[in-house]
């Protein structure tokens, strides 16, 4: 990973609110790839505040046509709790909105019309598990350095979900294991398909790209952030289309020192005719059609250190079968 997105990644974990906002041109971008899964189920945006989140705007804006049968809403709001804050007798609050799509409600709320947690709204408070158990799909862009938790939360409950993280959530101890069993999964965009995040005016503006919109909007743009989910969608039934040969080029393909298998540096270059385990980078998954490949594990050769070629190690990599050969 460059140092640029090791930096927004630190910088995120140390900026105790997260607070990297979706643009609303990327929810939609998403979004329009899922719209079967919404009709008459109760999506929960629950890092959302929902007088000014896209995520809240897109689904209010939406809501007969993807046939929701409720909106809810919610937000977190860090109080410093240090004994020499300023702050120490001033609790803020968090608060939510519910939207059924009835014409006495709301479609935007304003501050008057949300109701407030006794707490500070935290997604894992049991104020916010409560408004989760009556959700069935859970969508919003998480705290970063809370994926883990968030993702455990959601999960626990058995819910749907489509959520933003920086790729290398996938490496994530947590998460991983979800994705080799093939309960979830990656979304359509990542990478530069997700155009950049709307942060306040106090952030620093660093990363790969940053600029201004024309909302005069604060934008950083990491270029490696993707969409996890475990909502279908037509991309994970797509093959991967192969062209390479394995058969008299194996000086192309190097085995591991510590694992018997192929190092393939990226997803194009995998063989169409080798049966055996191949190592491929994490970017893989965006391509991943679990009919096609199996995957046997992630990192670690047989002595249980990472997997080398070579004497070097390689960037992460995932233990890959072709399982369509055996179908041929």
């Amino acid at each position: 990973m460059r140092k640029n997105e090791n930096d927004f990644l630190r910088k995120a974990k140390q900026n105790k609110n997260d607070e990297f906002y979706t643009q609303l041109k990327d929810i939609k971008s998403e979004l329009q790839y899922y719209g079967v899964h919404f009709k008459n189920k109760v999506v929960f945006c629950p890092c959302d505040d929902p007088i000014t989140s896209n995520f809240y705007r897109y689904f209010a804006t939406n809501f007969k046509r993807l046939g929701l049968k409720k909106l809810i809403s919610s937000c977190y709001f860090y109080n410093d709790l240090d004994l020499f804050s300023d702050n120490l007798n001033v609790f803020k609050k968090g608060y939510y909105y519910e939207y059924s799509g009835k014409d006495n409600e709301k479609v935007f709320p304003t501050i008057e019309d949300v109701i407030y947690f006794d707490g500070d709204g935290d997604f894992r408070s049991n104020e916010s598990i409560e408004l989760l158990k009556k959700s069935d799909i859970v969508v919003t862009n998480p705290p970063f350095s809370l994926f883990r938790d968030f993702i455990s939360t959601v999960t626990q409950y058995n819910k749907d979900f489509l959520v933003i993280g920086n790729i290398n959530v996938i490496t994530y101890k947590e998460i991983f294991p979800l994705i080799q069993s093939n309960t979830a999964w990656m979304g359509i965009n990542m990478g530069r398909g997700i155009s950049g995040f709307i942060v306040p005016e106090h952030y620093e503006l660093y990363g790969t790209e940053t600029k201004i919109n024309e909302n005069g909007e604060r934008i950083i743009s990491p270029n490696n952030c993707l969409w996890l989910t475990n909502l279908d969608n037509f991309k994970r039934h797509e093959d991967i289309e192969l062209v390479n040969i394995y058969k008299n080029n194996e000086e192309n393909y190097p085995t591991y020192d510590n694992y018997n298998g192929i190092n393939v540096n990226k997803t194009k270059d995998i063989p169409l005719d080798y049966e055996g385990v191949i190592g491929v980078p994490i970017t893989f998954l965006h391509k991943f059609n679990p009919s096609q490949f199996e995957i046997i594990g992630f990192r670690k050769g047989d002595d249980g250190k990472d997997l080398k070629v070579n004497g070097k190690t390689p960037y992460f990599r995932i233990l890959v079968r072709n399982i369509s050969l055996n179908k041929k």
